[in-house]
């Protein structure tokens, strides 16, 4: 710090007049302003210039924002007669002004762009970061300075649009801002296909898949607004030009399709939109948005950006999807099993490794204005979030270098694991087999509107014994021993009372340590019922199985009669599988037990992956959706259930299996255990990438089935094997594809970057203004934008230099190296447009 006189001071800060001074008062250092030392800002000359008519700005303050804080100054505008009118007198000095008619705020330019960049990173709203510049000055409330919150507020709003304007070459064009046309200040993705910009002539005679725009639709439910302000009052500056659907059309629309009903999903109940003239809307203008992104590369659309009014309704999603001239894809993690058969990207042609999940990954980074933005006018939020999807565009343009390298190595390396992975699964089946399957599969593609593989059920077992034994009826042959109970339904019976016993041990082991009297009521409930099922089906075992009786005779030896004197929980079936070979039993109900129980095994080992898949979805839901303690209390409470059910899944399987394992030498099966193998703790995780089945290291749950063809294995097991060929030969399909598709993006991003660098040097002199120092800035402005893009070229060329030598080579590349050294693509002459 350095002392100065009072003249050195006002001298010294004529170029500096927002510096913060303190002033030694013989005790201390205390704050003071220039104004109060005297100093006067004149604009229009330079410092020490005389003004020869000054025009003081009011009798009152006139106040500047910096990043030091909120200043009152003494000012006085130039009152020359080649004076420029005030406004533009601020804007030479680089502070932003209030308003055009008479300012007495503006701000530093250096402030708005650091809180512009500060906005996009940290997401700190306008009132938050004024109001900390505010305590700057007098963090004890002693100095009152008018309160410039609102003007900072309308300051901000301009700008954001400005600078879109701006990064758009509206500034460049002849015919002025008002020629902008309807997203045309969005940033666009340059991998995808533009045509006239970044895709072959002739391309329509190519295969047309790889000149495919893929997009994903979702709703945010988290972007609020509330029912404040109007758009008289706020109205949009933007007004359809960037991400956000023009207001008025669109409103009209919804104003039209006001009594249309709306259609219920036929799907998975979907309350988002089954529930959508449900949901509360008290005291909101708008429950969330909708939008429209590029699938493959988290972008969103220009004009693919609406408010929802209650919930996702399709009058809403389908106007934003149609206004962006496109078609749309499905969410498949929560859809039934027919939908994701049908419409799955796994089992889809030509679509790569596309996952049409890219609007929740940009909804991470926009969540965190959610709260600012939902107290702001329409306009205001519309023009701040169309702000924020730019600078997100523009930072996924700016990382599309590392990003398709990264891409590009991981698809090449699980193309290579995929294909080997098929040839070897094919080496084990006979070859006409495989031409037989590869025709089916093929023909399923180009019409999938065909039967699927669907593995056989525990349900469809006990409707394929009931209609033989109804079959024997008719034939005149009956081996049942009871006039309601066939042999096949007494095994039923005994494994669903297996099934009730190990819920019992469930109930049992997670009980409280000090039940209320309702839950004590409800247990014993259980275990009465349990009882007397259990009594029942005991006298009729003994028609069936005779040497039970023996068996309950040696237990009663030991202390015990009958089961009300035993926990029902562990009371002894004696079914087919748990007597030794050597003890006499029907071959016929031991045939039913391992039908039933080779049908439960598959069926528990579903349900697990059914758990494992729900389990998965809801803890990646409360994680991204649910704050607060008692929501996300419920949250863990629903998953600790399904984590149960899990459990109860895998113990059901590994009881059907050990009853197999029985059996099997009894009734000579083999082979069984090769699509059934021993379900270890370590097995039993989610998928990876879950319903993608693409990548990560995959438990042999989700395979179904590893058996080959070799085996004395009956039809069944191989329609697993056809079923894990299918997808297999799916995933190898794939990746191939996905690195056609990450080529021809590669070679798109140099094609866009270079037609745009192009576009701005035409703009270099399209636009004449009258002074000439206005053209040689449009002029530098556009060669710096032209320069920007060629240097990006630069960039990906040189990071994708080697790209084309390891793909053809197939070279080994470990997964996600953060090397120095890594491979990078020029791809002479492919990528070069």
């Amino acid at each position: 710090m350095q002392m100065f006189c009072h003249e050195c001071i006002l001298h010294g800060h004529t170029r500096d007049p927002l510096h913060r001074i303190d002033m030694w008062n013989d005790s201390f250092f205390q704050p003071t302003t220039l104004k109060k030392l005297g100093l006067c800002v004149q604009l229009g000359h330079a410092p020490g210039d005389r003004c020869y008519n000054p025009h003081p700005s009011s009798s009152d303050d006139f106040v500047v924002i910096d990043v030091h804080g909120v200043h009152e100054i003494a000012l006085d505008f130039c009152g020359c007669a080649s004076a420029q009118i005030r406004y533009k007198q601020l804007l030479r000095t680089r502070w932003y002004p209030a308003t055009t008619s008479d300012p007495r705020t503006a701000a530093t330019f250096a402030l708005m762009e650091h809180f512009h960049l500060l906005s996009f990173e940290s997401k700190v709203s306008a009132y938050e970061f004024y109001h900390s510049l505010a305590r700057q000055n007098n963090n004890a409330g002693l100095s009152v300075i008018k309160d410039r919150y609102s003007a900072f507020m309308r300051m901000v709003h301009e700008w954001r649009h400005l600078r879109q304007l701006q990064h758009a070459g509206r500034g460049n064009d002849p015919n002025g801002i008002h020629a902008t046309t309807a997203g045309e200040l969005a940033v666009q993705c340059p991998a995808c296909p533009h045509p006239g910009k970044n895709i072959p002539q002739g391309w329509e005679d190519e295969p047309p898949w790889k000149y495919a725009l893929f997009i994903a639709i979702d709703a945010n439910f988290r972007l609020k607004r509330k029912a404040v302000s109007s758009d008289n009052v706020d109205p949009s500056l933007n007004s359809g030009w960037a991400y956000f659907i023009e207001e008025a059309a669109y409103k009209a629309y919804l104003a039209h399709q006001v009594g249309v009903k709306q259609d219920r999903s036929t799907c998975v109940s979907h309350n988002a939109i089954n529930l959508a003239d449900m949901k509360s809307s008290y005291g909101l203008a708008a429950t969330g948005v909708g939008t429209v992104d590029c699938a493959r590369h988290d972008m969103k659309l220009a004009n693919g950006v609406g408010d929802l009014q209650k919930g996702e309704k399709y009058i809403n999603m389908d106007y934003l999807v149609f206004s962006a001239l496109l078609a749309f894809t499905f969410h498949l993690k929560v859809h039934i099993d027919e939908c994701q058969r049908n419409f799955s990207f796994n089992w889809s042609k030509h679509v790569g490794q596309t996952d049409g999940e890219a609007p929740e990954r940009g909804w991470s980074n926009i969540n965190r204005v959610a709260m600012s933005t939902k107290e702001m006018g329409p306009g205001s939020r519309q023009d701040t979030l169309d702000d924020h999807f730019g600078d997100w565009n523009w930072k996924k343009i700016t990382a599309l270098g590392r990003t398709l390298l990264r891409k590009i190595r991981n698809t090449i390396k699980w193309k290579k694991e995929h294909e080997e992975g098929l040839a070897e699964l094919e080496r084990t089946i006979q070859p006409t087999l495989v031409l037989q399957w590869r025709k089916e599969v093929e023909a399923w593609e180009e019409d999938n509107s065909q039967p699927n593989l669907i593995p056989i059920t525990q349900a469809a077992v006990h409707l394929q014994l009931a209609e033989l034994e109804a079959h024997e009826l008719q034939a005149g042959i009956n081996v049942s021993l009871h006039t309601d109970i066939s042999p096949s339904r007494l095994i039923t019976a005994g494994i669903d009372l297996q099934d009730q016993q190990q819920h019992l041990k469930t109930d049992i082991a997670n009980a409280s340590l000090h039940p209320t009297d309702k839950q004590k009521t409800t247990m014993q409930t259980h275990i009465t019922t349990l009882h007397r099922r259990l009594d029942a089906w005991a006298c009729v075992q003994e028609l069936y199985m005779p040497i039970v009786s023996q068996l309950h005779h040696r237990s009663s030896e030991a202390g015990t009669t009958n089961t009300a004197q035993l926990k029902p929980e562990v009371f002894n079936l004696w079914l087919p599988s748990e007597l030794q070979p050597t003890v006499g039993c029907d071959d016929r109900l031991a045939a039913h037990k391992w039908d039933l129980q080779h049908a439960q095994a598959l069926d528990a080992l579903n349900k697990v992956r059914s758990h494992l898949r729900l389990w998965s979805h809801m803890y990646i839901y409360k994680d991204r959706n649910v704050r607060g303690q008692a929501a996300s209390t419920r949250a863990q409470a629903l998953i600790e259930g399904v984590e149960v059910r899990k459990c109860a899944s895998v113990d059901k399987y590994r009881c059907a299996r050990n009853a197999l394992l029985a059996l099997s030498h009894r009734l000579n099966r083999s082979g069984w255990d090769i699509s059934l193998p021993p379900l270890l703790d370590s097995q039993v995780r989610p998928m990876g990438d879950m319903e993608r089945q693409g990548t990560g290291t995959i438990s042999w749950i989700w395979l179904d089935s590893h058996v080959d063809n070799s085996s004395s294995e009956n039809e069944r097991v191989q329609d697993s094997v056809r079923v894990e060929w299918c997808k297999a030969r799916a995933r190898a399909n794939r990746w191939s594809e996905e690195v056609e598709l990450l080529f021809e993006e590669m070679r798109r991003v140099i094609a866009f970057l270079r037609w745009q660098a192009e576009w701005w040097s035409e703009r270099h002199s399209s636009r004449v203004p009258e002074s000439p120092a206005e053209q040689e800035g449009l002029a530098a402005y556009a060669c710096r934008q032209a320069a920007l893009r060629l240097s990006l070229v630069a960039s990906f060329q040189d990071l994708w230099k080697d790209v084309p030598m390891f793909v053809s080579a197939a070279m080994d590349i470990p997964l996600d190296s953060d090397s120095k050294d890594e491979p990078t693509i020029d791809t002479r002459p492919q990528l070069h447009s």
